[in-house]
């Protein structure tokens, strides 16, 4: 295979060529890849904050009207004394208001978990405490606290640094790098809750992940495939129009084989072109006359 592409200057040629076209494709699709994944991220962080104002907005209007409607006071919806209920781990928690967000809040909180990038879409007040979780987050108590962390995550205190910053957070889409408790790891972004005027809480948006891995890894091979078959054509035509070209100095080569061999002296090499394969013929045919001649004023000495 070494000695046959040595003994080919069309495939030497087609090889170097394609080579650098190899690393310019391969630093090309890097840096491709590079600003696209930035813009998907960029992308999915526009849609979460816009989601977590909205989610913010509202709650706040929900609350409100609440208030307005004597449904509870202003007291009572800043409510704080947290009732344990029942012997659970983590433990969970009562207020004034919480029955009503129940009713209130859950359908609302679902429709954003349309989304399938967004993982959870939630209410909690300053210190952390969500009364209202997403319904796939309202599974049945099983009594296995590792299942039950997972499946039923609803009224408990999240007070945990990103969790309490959340809560606390009083900028609109305030994102965070959030580590769950069950293992996973997402983007938190937060926007602040204001009920008459007053810092409530946060409606949190959890955006996961692997929606952004997925995007770039189907980036990455859409690319890495159009760029197999551009390389491919690329070899392909090199080799075929280098082969082509190459055609003439093969024809030559053996004219010149003949010609060291004192064969068809007598038959002229035309000039066919006005290249460097033109300037080859003229040579050879040159070569061919001076050879001729000497070899007549040989025959008459």
């Amino acid at each position: 295979m070494i000695h046959f592409i040595r003994g080919k200057i069309g495939v030497k040629v087609g090889i170097s060529v394609n080579f650098f076209i190899l690393l310019s494709m391969i630093l090309g699709t890097y840096i491709l890849i590079q600003k696209q994944s930035a813009s998907l991220e960029g992308e999915l962080l526009k849609y979460g904050q816009n989601q977590s104002r909205v989610g913010a907005n509202m709650i706040s209007k929900i609350l409100e009207e609440a208030i307005d409607n004597n449904v509870f006071s202003v007291d009572d919806a800043f409510d704080t004394n947290y009732v344990p209920v029942g012997n659970f781990s983590p433990p969970k928690f009562h207020t004034k208001y919480d029955v009503y967000l129940d009713k209130s809040i859950l359908s609302l909180q679902d429709e954003f978990l349309q989304e399938k990038s967004i993982e959870y879409a939630v209410t909690v007040d300053r210190n952390g405490y969500l009364p209202t979780h997403n319904s796939v987050y309202q599974q049945p108590i099983t009594g296995d606290v590792e299942k039950d962390k997972v499946g039923n995550r609803t009224k408990r205190v999240f007070n945990d640094p990103v969790g309490l910053q959340a809560a606390q957070n009083t900028e609109k889409g305030f994102r965070q790098i959030y580590k769950r408790d069950t293992g996973a790891t997402m983007w938190d972004i937060s926007s602040p809750i204001m009920v008459k005027g007053k810092h409530w809480g946060g409606f949190r948006i959890g955006i996961d992940l692997t929606t952004i891995e997925a995007a770039k890894k189907q980036l990455m091979l859409t690319l890495l495939a159009i760029m197999g078959t551009i390389l491919f054509l690329s070899i392909l035509l090199t080799t075929i129009i280098v082969g082509r070209s190459l055609a003439p100095i093969r024809v030559l080569s053996d004219r010149a084989d003949e010609l060291a061999h004192g064969k068809n002296l007598q038959e002229e090499i035309a000039v066919t072109r006005h290249d460097e394969i033109g300037e080859l013929q003229g040579s050879l045919n040159r070569l061919r006359m001076s050879m001729l001649i000497a070899l007549r004023m040989k025959k008459k000495s």
